[in-house]
């Protein structure tokens, strides 16, 4: 007994670092080789727009493996895919920062989202396993969430500061010593995997479509700032995407061990939870990336001192997941999604208004970045606790797939639309690039507000009672509680 406790202490005390260094990672990565993509272009040979698939490889495997990754940690086990997520991701880092050719950079690149599909949802899974409901899973629902904002803001700084002083192949390599301290404390402190029962099969059905669909609709969206919206190639691929994901549904409501068991959705804070995170993430990211735009080509910042303006943000987004962890427990978590949400929408109008030629930090910048980092801020932690209500332990991994597939989709969705909008309401000179960056600033506050009346409407209105998961009678689960870790027969029957 004292033995038990002692090692649900150790799980506990190392486990946190290790999830925090996933959620960093990945989302430092989805940022951190934008400032060094000149120098890369320059240094390997690029051509023409291949230099952009250094991004969106990256991008792609991501966002077209969540869900399979969010399932295979529930199949085969958490510890198992953490680690080998890891493995992978350092590998692709080491070998992106020894490359000699485009080529290799840009598969090195897609190994990496490889990596992070298989990281990203074991890490919010194990949160919501290892954490009771309550005071401690929204302190470590804070910590998750402004680590991922920290992370997507920090690489903008990081990719311009090691660039300039190291190079850009620092920007991969930088990854190297992060990976193996986290791959030696998640040996310590992750809980050993549990399977006392027969194997559940992978869905291959569904991971081949749904992995193909994600892709093409990402892929898709990727192709419409070179392409256009209307060309052939573009509309082929995302009608072949609607046809993929399609044919997934379909399959995932016949098959008996679905990827994506579409009750699920059924329950409204899980449906609330994954519309507000695709509309949240279609304005947030877009959002780096113009106010991005703004400060080099109009504002005259360099690199590292564009990357250092994005500090405040950061502080915004830890403020706001602090208070949001404190009010949690009193007002809930549609209250602070709908909050957010509209104090985020707020800070983007600040800056729809407040982009000028003669703009500067404090008025165009510091000040609508400290309002809307705030109110993102305050989204992460009901947005966390909101995605797994009624979700059963066997299915977080399920849940969390899901919600982070909602989370880059949102974000290639925005960009795509934004960029497309920016473009248009673009004129001559800085003076018509400010109006096409307001255009974009308008339209994310109207993301984020939408973001808050869907949360409004759809968590108070649950579609249907959220079924649990088919269980085979017998079939023993493994829960890992906030104090214990407890090995019990399921008893919930075929539907």
């Amino acid at each position: 007994m004292v033995n038990s406790q002692i090692q649900q202490a150790r799980w506990r005390a190392g486990l946190m670092p290790v999830l925090l260094a996933v959620q960093f990672l990945v989302s430092l990565d989805m940022s951190v080789v934008n400032v060094a993509l000149p120098a890369i272009g320059s240094d390997l040979g690029f051509g023409g727009e291949s230099l952009t698939w250094v991004v969106n490889a990256y991008a792609l495997t991501f966002g077209g493996l969540l869900m399979l990754g969010g399932r295979l940690a529930d199949l085969v086990g958490r510890r198992r895919v953490l680690m080998g997520g890891f493995a992978v991701f350092g590998a692709a880092s080491l070998a992106g920062g020894l490359v000699g050719s485009p080529g290799e950079l840009i598969a090195a690149r897609a190994v990496q989202g490889v990596g992070a599909a298989c990281l990203a949802p074991v890490a919010f899974a194990l949160i919501t396993a290892t954490y009771p409901a309550g005071a401690a899973r929204s302190r470590a629902l804070g910590l998750w969430g402004a680590a991922g904002a920290v992370g997507g803001a920090v690489g903008m700084l990081a990719g311009g500061l090691l660039t300039d002083w190291a190079g850009w192949r620092a920007v991969m390599l930088i990854n190297v010593p992060v990976v193996i301290a986290a791959l030696a404390v998640a040996r310590y402190a992750v809980p050993t995997d549990r399977h006392t029962g027969a194997r559940e099969r992978l869905d291959l059905a569904g991971a081949l479509l749904v992995t193909a669909g994600t892709t093409a609709l990402v892929f898709g969206l990727v192709r419409t700032q070179a392409s256009g919206w209307t060309a052939g190639p573009t509309l082929g691929t995302l009608g072949g995407a609607v046809l993929l994901l399609g044919a997934f549904a379909i399959t995932e409501a016949r098959v008996r061990r679905p990827l994506l068991r579409l009750g699920i959705l059924a329950g409204g804070p899980v449906l609330a939870a994954n519309v507000f995170t695709l509309l949240m993430s279609a304005g947030q990211i877009a959002a780096f990336y113009f106010t991005s735009l703004y400060m080099q080509q109009v504002l005259g910042y360099g690199p590292t001192a564009t990357g250092c303006a994005f500090l405040p943000f950061c502080a915004g987004i830890v403020v706001g997941s602090a208070f949001a962890t404190r009010l949690m427990g009193r007002v809930g978590a549609r209250a602070l999604l709908v909050a957010g949400g509209l104090l985020g929408a707020a800070g983007f109008v600040w800056f729809a208004l407040a982009v000028a030629v003669d703009g500067g930090f404090w008025l165009s910048v510091l000040g609508p970045s400290a309002v809307a980092s705030v109110g993102i801020g305050m989204c992460f932690v009901p947005i966390g606790t909101a995605a797994t209500t009624g979700v059963a332990a066997p299915e977080t991994g399920m849940a969390s797939g899901l919600l982070n597939s909602s989370r880059q989709v949102g974000g290639a969705v925005g960009l795509a639309v934004l960029v497309t909008v920016a473009a248009s309401a673009t004129g001559a000179g800085p003076a018509g690039r400010v109006q096409g960056f307001s255009a974009a600033f308008w339209l994310t506050s109207g993301l984020l507000t939408a973001a808050s009346v869907a949360a409004a409407v759809l968590y108070g209105k649950p579609q249907g009672r959220l079924r649990p998961a088919k269980t085979l009678p017998g079939e023993e689960i493994s829960k890992v509680s906030g104090d214990s870790v407890e090995t019990g027969v399921a008893r919930s029957t075929h539907e």
